[in-house]
């Protein structure tokens, strides 16, 4: 230990170390942990809530009202810095804790950074047991903190003063590893935050973690590039990992030099300009007819960056060459396995640089890029009509309200969404113009995700156009960073889309047997069901409540009207708008498997599981 050591508490030396930790990429720096989101309580106000006063010079403090929503919030920051940058998040001990659970498995499921900070029990046990506190009976050590373990990259609880120096230390290294990174836990017991402690002078110095960018290895290289150049009907399909590593331009770079199209999840849509001739949308089950089609007949898929979900395989129904052949780009082993592929274990930007050229001279069949043209141009026509509106004063539909947004926004705005039935129509139908203006969380699919994140994504890019579109049904899950919005003078705009249930919700229930049952908010009918007139409930005047304004939209005229003064606007906007609930989006192009009751006396559910095993019956395993 050095000679020179710093009095100070353990929650002191947290924050004065969270605040010399920088990343580098590409010889671009950036603070590491950028802020720290809190709601103070008896296990953190007077360990880091006095630490975050006595630094806030060097850690920006920004007051959240959900302690989930926090997280969401962080984790839109970290999305918008292609992960560079990440925030943390502070909580009491017992439920604030325990809300960000849910975030923690939003964070970690997407490969998104950000550190928690949940206060903890007593370590000195003086207080035993204290407000909140789990008593277990046969694990004393385990408090409600545990439940943060399983959707951590990385877990420790801090019981003494000095092991905060390695574990913190583990806690950067996870954060700033683009393989491993996700939520990253420190709890730390109330009493610990408190105590001083002779701090060595080196932990608080300027400390820069390089984000990597490894490179291919040469064996699995030359496979990857035998299997392609063999291939007749090459698909890539671009995951969110195309944009962590700002990977956009080495992708164009490939697609230009061999006609190989592109196909993009819901993480990696926006990898191409929507009008690049190669840009075929999403892929999946709510994915294009082009995409899909080309899918199904594809010998070789090149997948970058991507985990493979059920929604991109169409549950193992879509890939249905009998010879495809996978080749996965990506920078974990573990994703880069999937589906029996010739692994490519590296950076996504490295990787498809070495692929372009290594693959000179290969290009496609001009018959197969002309079939792709043909089918990508067919299916412009089909989101033309969707996104259309031949009636500007009748009320619109939902994908009508995407046209009308689609016409206000500027090349750099943001779009954020996450569940309901606004993440299928926006898959198949929004037109990205840049990187990072497509921003869907459809990892965890988190109701309430897109309004706190449009927070993060705000402060992450001030002055950019922000924009959280939200149903109904995730409007009423967390609405209160609405506060925080105006608090802050984060000028983001919410698109609040009312349709009186769970639209997408709805339609499942009704495709496998549930008859819509308890998906609409409507008053109970005098035979239990749901079908009664819609509940008097105002979200509009709710919004303005929370100190929003908030412009309301009847016609697809006035939508339009209000969306541009929402986003002329220097101030908190929610734009509202009833829409005709008659579904107006492209039927679905590819199967998603939800098991269906295997017997039932109802009709519905019995013809819903005739359809389910005709369905089925086309899934393989990729071997």
């Amino acid at each position: 230990m050095s000679a020179t050591t710093r009095r100070l508490t353990t929650a002191q030396a947290l924050v004065r170390f969270l605040s010399a930790q920088y990343t580098e990429r590409d010889g671009v720096r950036r603070r590491l942990i950028a802020g720290t989101w809190g709601i103070f309580g008896h296990g953190n106000v007077a360990g880091l809530g006095q630490a975050l006063v006595e630094y806030r010079d060097t850690m920006p403090f920004h007051q959240g009202r959900n302690e989930q929503s926090m997280v969401h919030a962080a984790v839109g920051h970290a999305r918008q810095l292609n992960r560079l940058s990440a925030q943390a998040v502070t909580t009491s001990i017992g439920p604030g804790a325990t809300n960000m659970v849910t975030g923690a498995a939003l964070a970690t499921i997407n490969r998104l950074p950000v550190l928690l900070l949940p206060g903890d029990y007593f370590a000195s046990r003086a207080a035993d047991p204290l407000l909140q506190q789990l008593e277990h009976p046969v694990e004393a050590d385990v408090s409600v903190n545990d439940t943060l373990r399983p959707v951590s990259r990385y877990f420790d609880r801090i019981t003494r003063p000095e092991a905060l120096i390695p574990s913190a230390l583990n806690a950067m290294r996870v954060l700033a590893d683009p393989a491993e990174t996700g939520a990253v836990t420190l709890a730390l017991p109330q009493d610990v935050q408190a105590e001083a402690y002779d701090w060595p002078e080196e932990f608080f110095a300027e400390r820069v973690w390089t984000v990597r960018r490894p490179a291919p290895d040469p064996v699995e290289l030359d496979a990857a590039v035998a299997a392609v150049r063999a291939a007749r009907r090459p698909l890539i399909v671009a995951g969110g990992g195309v944009h962590h590593s700002e990977a956009e331009d080495a992708l164009r770079a490939l697609v230009d030099a061999t006609g190989i199209p592109v196909a993009s999840t819901q993480a990696g849509k926006g990898s191409l300009r929507h009008d690049h001739p190669a840009d075929l949308g999403g892929i999946g089950h709510t994915g294009t007819a082009v995409s899909d089609a080309l899918a199904r007949d594809a010998d070789v898929v090149i997948g970058v960056g991507t985990r493979y979900t059920d929604f991109t395989t169409a549950s193992g129904t879509l890939f249905q060459n009998a010879d495809v052949t996978f080749v996965n780009l990506n920078i974990t082993g573990f994703d880069a396995h999937k589906l029996a592929a010739r692994p490519l274990v590296c950076d996504a930007r490295t990787g498809l640089e070495r692929l372009t050229e290594a693959l000179a001279g290969y290009r496609v069949d001009a018959a197969y890029e002309a079939e792709y043209g043909e089918g990508k141009e067919r299916w412009d026509a089909v989101v033309e009509a969707a996104l259309r509106a031949e009636d500007d004063t009748a009320v619109p539909t939902q994908t009508q309200v995407l046209g009308a947004l689609d016409a206000v926004v500027g090349d750099d705005d943001v779009v954020i969404n996450a569940a309901g039935s606004l993440p299928g129509d926006l898959h198949k139908l929004w037109r990205a113009r840049s990187p990072r203006q497509y921003h869907l969380e459809y990892g965890y699919s988190c109701m309430g995700y897109e309004i706190p994140a449009s927070l993060g994504v705000q402060q992450a890019a001030p002055g950019t156009p922000v924009w959280a579109l939200v149903g109904d049904g995730t409007y009423l899950m967390m609405p209160t960073e609405i506060v925080t919005a105006v608090q802050e003078g984060l000028p983001v705009n919410v698109v609040l889309v009312q349709n009186h249930g769970y639209a997408s919700i709805g339609g499942l229930s009704e495709e496998t047997g549930g008859e819509r049952y308890g998906t609409a908010y409507r008053h109970r009918a005098a035979d239990g069901s749901f079908t009664g007139a819609p509940l008097p409930v105002d979200l509009a005047a709710n919004a303005a409540s929370l100190g929003m304004d908030v412009l309301r939209a009847k016609t697809v005229r006035e939508l339009r009207t209000a969306l541009a003064e929402a986003r002329a606007s220097d101030r908190p906007t929610c734009v509202y708008v009833e829409t005709d609930p008659a579904p107006t989006a492209p039927p679905a192009e590819a199967w998603w498997d939800v098991p269906v009751a295997e017997v039932a006396t109802r009709e519905a559910a019995v013809r819903a599981r005739e359809r389910y095993d005709a369905q089925v019956a086309g899934r393989r395993r990729h071997l």
